[in-house]
Order: C-alpha cells, then structure tokens, then sequence
C-alpha cells in the first residue's frame, strides 16, 4: 500500500488511460531500476524486504500497487483489468521482476526480466480443467481448484467477511498445507502464519484490503479464465512470437505446490532463449520468505547484463 505504509518514497500517477497507480518510487544512482510487480493478495508491502537492499546498493525501484490494490484504482468490472501497465516515469528500460504476464505485450519496456515463483508462460486463456487434470496426474491433487472459486461472480464477498480465513489458506502456516487446503476445492479454516511472517505483519496486510475488498483483486482471475485478452493471444500464433529474447531468470520455489517448480522449466526451455533457471528452498512467497537470497540473484543478474 504504497502511500499509506511508505509515504516519504511514494507517488501517485494518473495515466493516459485514466487508471490512476500508486507506487513507491526510488531514482536509481547509476545502476539500472527494478520494476516489482506483486501478485495476488499482495501490493507493494510485500516488497519491503527487498526495497531497502535494492536502493542501499544504488539501484532504482517502482513498485506499484496494481489496479484494485492498495492505493491505486479500483473496479469491479473484470474487463477494466485487461489493460497493462505502461511507461511513465521516463525510462527507457527496465528489469521487471515477479508475475510477469506483460513482457510480450511491451517487450521494448524490459532490458531483462525476472520470472518469481510463477515462470513465464505464453499468452492464452488459462484452462482450470486442463491444469488440474495435469495437476491430479503429475502431483497427485489438484494444484488450481482455488480458480474455480476466484471465478464466481461473487467470490469477493467471502473473503471481504473472512479476510483471516483467506490469510490463513494463502499465508499457510506451513507450505504443505496448500496440497490440501489451498489447491484443491476446499473450506476455509484459521490457522497461525508462517515462521516468516509475524501476526503484525499479517494484520497489515488484513488491513490494506479493508479499504477496498477483495472484488478487484480478484478480477484478474476472471479476466484470464473468461478470455477477456482473446483479441491480444491470438497476436500470438507462433513459437517465434511466444519467445523472449532479452535476458531472463526465472527464481522457482521448492515448496511451492501450486506453482510447482516441474511446471515452470519447460516453457522457459522453450521460450527463453536467453533465460536460466534458479531455485530457492522456500515457499511461493519469496521476497517475504528469502529477501537477502533473492537480493543476491537479482545483483548478480542485474550485474551480469
């Protein structure tokens, strides 16, 4: 929650499409500026770990709360959420790091990217059925039934009545509770966070979504599961027009059983003609569970370019 939690280092900025983004905004000293993009239920606070490492060691960072995140624009139509982030801090290039589903729609913006936990995968509808038959077949349980439920017209309201239920199913106390309790269709329980993750920390995060909910967030999911994008994936026909030429790392989570490792590697094989593979032994949430590993693979690669 960019300028609530970090007001000093914080903007917000109206675009040409009239989105108006919140973000935490450090200028970099000669070296280049990461672009953090969160994932779900996140916004920048799940960067605050990594933030400070970066900017001490000269490099430049936005970390934008998302559309209907945090600070910035909210909308409970999920076909406002088919619209991608653009240019408007002046830069030229950036190395983009986490859930990076807009490299191909605006390759010019990236000199390199960082794939975390989920890795790169073309553009296309996500096919719950598919994934979860996969997942039923390779893993032994259903690593996707949680989109089923993200999917439902109404699913904002549950987690805006039960936000420490939501907490405890993604925040798991322990990774393996997601073989049970996260990817397959299941109830909601309460349950204590993680070592990592301290009860104050939690009910932070618990109290960025009061302002807002949980309907925006969730849109993304319906977006994707309901071909909101069908016009753009179809650009897209080709091996060639599906790779990523620029430099890429991709950071898998060992313990991450619904983004499972196994099926992040073989579209970066394919796709990534300039990308290599690296693993941390923790769980999906990596800049909350391993910051100073992550810092170091993001140095190293930012060094190397």
């Amino acid at each position: 929650m960019a300028v609530q939690i970090f007001p000093s280092i914080s903007n917000k900025a109206t675009l040409s499409d009239g989105t108006t983004y919140a973000y935490i905004r450090v200028p970099a000293d000669h070296k280049p500026t990461f672009l953090l993009l969160h994932g779900f239920p996140s916004s920048s606070y799940d960067w605050r770990h990594i933030v400070p490492m970066l900017t001490e060691h000269g490099y430049g960072v936005i970390a934008p709360d998302l559309l209907g995140y945090g600070d910035s624009d909210k909308s409970k139509d999920y076909t406002d959420y088919s619209l991608s982030l653009v240019r408007h801090e002046g830069l030229n290039h950036v190395i983009g790091v986490g859930h990076l589903l807009v490299t191909v729609a605006h390759p010019t913006l990236f000199s390199a990217v960082v794939f975390l936990a989920v890795g790169y995968f073309p553009p296309g509808r996500m096919d719950i059925d598919a994934a979860n038959s996969i997942g039923e077949k390779v893993l032994g349980y259903t690593n996707f039934g949680y989109w089923y439920f993200f999917n439902e017209n109404t699913a904002g309201s549950i987690p805006n009545a039960a936000p420490d239920s939501l907490n405890s199913l993604l925040y798991s106390t322990t990774a393996e509770d997601w073989k049970t309790i996260m990817g397959p269709v299941s109830s909601a329980k309460v349950a204590p966070p993680p070592s990592w993750l301290s009860q104050e920390e939690r009910d932070t995060h618990i109290r960025i979504f009061q302002k807002g909910g949980y309907t925006g967030p969730l849109s993304w999911y319906k977006s994707c599961i309901r071909g909101v994008d069908e016009p753009f994936y179809s650009k897209f026909e080709t091996d060639e027009s599906k790779t990523l030429d620029f430099p890429a790392l991709v950071i898998t989570a060992e313990y991450d059983y619904v983004c499972h490792p196994e099926f992040q590697k073989p579209a970066a094989q394919k796709y990534l003609t300039n990308g290599r593979v690296e693993q941390l032994q923790c769980s999906h949430w990596v800049p909350l569970e391993k910051p100073a590993k992550l810092f170091k693979l993001l140095d190293e690669f930012a060094s190397g370019l």
